[in-house]
């Protein structure tokens, strides 16, 4: 690895940048970035995904494209938080739980597991960072963008998971990362498409939102995630936090003790890049004491940004001190961390991933237990985090009554959700298990014309379960009137397969279940929960009221 002093200014500008591109190979903008820009960093999306075969020679060809370009090893990252949040979700990666699963269980030592198990996959196929936990406290039902990537609104178990995951990540060589800076989980707005504003008082903030934030640094978390949001009882100028100078350096450099890399959440989201631009907000954001900026998208913004940068150094308004600090922290956790395993670039198989450990009692039938080390783990954690929040004497499920079943599917992709590559519904699930089960599937976002016929249908159904899946902060209307007319003639199950929040929206459950997330393996316990195989024990972590 080169000297510090070797570089010039435009490469070390470049180790500033990590970048996203569009192609499932090295196409020509990834190419351009790394020979011509010499960027630093990358980060991995669904679209760069074909299989992890794939991926592994994906990041070993951009490893060598660095080689030959006589540039650092790159830093290759991805957002695998888990859960609903998985850009990888081919054969070969586990499916590991989301956040507010693992925090219905109640058990940080499951989230340590599942952070170990997925560490060495991301590691086996050429990855340095996973741009996650996230340690925001969800106190706030209208979040549209949190929700369950949070692991609940309790600001010490937040932490105490967040901990666990970083412990596990950083285990396998993987560096987590802390997001989202100094926190977003008491908003109702999307930063990807506005500006959003946290109101409290710094002795709030300290209880609630910046807690888990100090428990990762005294963890030894290697990088932390700034928010675009407002905070004005810590930068009083109507500024987000990616760029003040008074929240990144002040606070967290200099009053919390962070001394390793601050990245920033991606430039291009609306909350920045409407007011700012992303070539402007870049320089602002290495101005607040942003080491590694992050621009997700387009190969115009990106050179934009680089040249930004590189114009603001030769113009006296960036010090090149300044870079040189940031570069110096980058080129540490380098020399530590990234690119080590480039020359051994393997699939990972369930064999080579950590033995379940013995976390406590799980109610299972020999004939329902998996098999599998990792299938194992997920079976355990499932049947640890569905929550049962009230039961009118419809479960379990009578078995010589007809069962229907009305299904949400994710068909359309937006800022917080992403179709699943394969998914299992839960009449499938249920079918298996017993006879006369019937199914129709929705959209998450159905017309209330579509509702109305599937009241017809439902009629003379003996037993009704309604899936309900919310990505935003309200339950779609259609989802809701359905909800409403079948509970007139019904009594329902109801499941809310993501925000467990739905409940607030609906006036007549008759029995209410929460399974955080609509994973093939939740699916699977979900199924013997409701037929009687399983009893789930998890306890709500967030308020429903």
């Amino acid at each position: 690895m080169k000297p510090l002093n070797d570089l010039t200014l435009e490469q070390k500008v470049g180790q500033l940048l990590m970048c996203g591109f569009h192609g499932q190979q090295a196409d020509e903008q990834i190419t351009r970035l790394i020979r011509d820009y010499h960027v630093g960093g990358v980060i991995y999306f669904r679209r760069n995904v074909e299989s992890v075969d794939q991926l592994t020679r994906l990041s070993a060809k951009l490893q060598d494209m660095a080689a030959e370009a006589g540039a650092l090893p790159l830093m290759i990252s991805v957002d695998q938080e888990g859960g609903m949040v998985a850009r990888i979700d081919k054969e070969g990666m586990t499916q590991v739980p989301g956040n507010m699963a693992l925090g219905a269980t109640g058990n940080a030592e499951y989230t340590l597991e599942c952070a170990q198990i997925l560490g060495r996959e991301l590691k086996s196929i050429g990855i340095d960072m996973n741009l996650a936990p996230v340690v925001d406290v969800n106190n706030n039902p209208l979040n549209p963008v949190i929700g369950v990537r949070s692991y609940g609104e309790h600001a010490e178990s937040v932490a105490a998971h967040g901990v666990a995951a970083i412990t596990g990540y950083q285990s396998q060589g993987i560096a987590a990362t802390a997001k989202h800076f100094p926190g977003h989980g008491d908003t109702a707005v999307d930063s990807h498409l506005g500006m959003v504003t946290v109101p409290h008082d710094r002795n709030r903030l300290e209880q609630m939102e910046l807690l888990p934030f100090r428990r990762a640094i005294e963890a030894g978390v290697d990088a932390i995630m700034t928010a675009h949001v407002m905070f004005p009882s810590i930068e009083p100028e109507p500024i987000p936090a990616t760029l003040s100078h008074k929240v990144l350096t002040g606070l967290l450099r200099e009053e919390m003790g962070f001394e390793g890399i601050i990245i920033t959440d991606c430039l291009e989201m609306h909350a920045i890049s409407k007011p700012y631009g992303v070539a402007e907000a870049a320089v602002r954001a290495v101005e607040a004491g942003a080491d590694l900026i992050l621009v997700s998208h387009t190969l115009q913004d990106q050179v934009a940004a680089l040249e930004a940068i590189v114009k603001a150094v030769r113009t006296g308004r960036i010090s090149e001190e300044v870079i040189h600090q940031a570069v110096e922290r980058i080129m540490t956790w380098k020399r530590e961390r990234c690119g080590q395993q480039n020359d051994h670039l393997v699939s990972p198989k369930a064999s080579e991933t950590v033995e379940a450990t013995n976390v406590g009692p799980v109610d299972c039938t020999e004939s329902t237990k998996p098999t599998e080390p990792n299938e194992l783990t997920l079976f355990k954690i499932a049947s640890s985090s569905i929550t049962i929040v009230h039961n009118d004497g419809l479960l379990p499920l009578n078995p010589e009554k007809d069962v229907y079943v009305i299904w949400p599917e994710v068909v359309q992709r937006t800022e917080v959700d992403e179709p699943w590559s394969h998914t299992e519904s839960l009449g499938m699930a249920l079918s298996q298990l017993r006879g006369r089960v019937r199914e129709h599937k929705i959209t998450t976002q159905p017309t209330y014309d579509e509702a109305d016929r599937i009241l017809g249908e439902v009629l003379e159904s003996e037993q009704v379960i309604v899936c309900t899946y919310t990505s935003a902060g309200h339950l779609p209307k259609g989802q809701q009137y359905l909800v409403e007319k079948l509970s007139e003639n019904h009594s329902l199950i109801v499941i809310a397969l993501r925000n467990p929040y739905d409940l607030l929206e609906i006036s007549r459950p008759g029995s209410y279940v929460c399974t955080y997330e609509n994973t093939p393996a939740v699916v699977r316990v979900l199924s013997h929960v409701l037929t009687g195989g399983l009893q789930p024990t998890g306890s709500l972590p967030v308020r429903l009221r």
